[in-house]
């Protein structure tokens, strides 16, 4: 197995929804991006969890899914701040 080349973050992307007949997808379609960077971003903090499940993201020659865009995002090269994760809700066990 040959080790993966390092991800271009600063390369041009281009986000295409689901392609799903039956649904309309209210406010997400086509979207092409400066950075790969921006487009991570924009799928994993901006589209809704049932648009981004079966939307793909083109950076280059490569495709990734769902799940290869958020290992992108995940990813410790990631370059842009992320936005900061809700905490955790407190039950009343939790309190005491």
């Amino acid at each position: 197995m040959r080790p993966l080349r390092p991800f271009n973050f600063n390369t041009s992307a281009e986000l295409f929804p689901a392609a799903i007949r039956k649904k309309k997808r209210a406010g997400f379609a086509y979207r092409r991006f400066g950075t790969a960077a921006e487009a991570v971003r924009f799928a994993m903090e901006e589209l809704p969890a049932d648009s981004l499940n079966g939307a793909y993201l083109q950076v280059e020659e490569a495709r990734f899914d769902q799940n290869g865009i958020r290992s992108l995002y995940e990813s410790e090269s990631f370059p842009l701040p992320r936005r900061p994760r809700p905490a955790p809700a407190q039950t009343d066990a939790d309190a005491a």
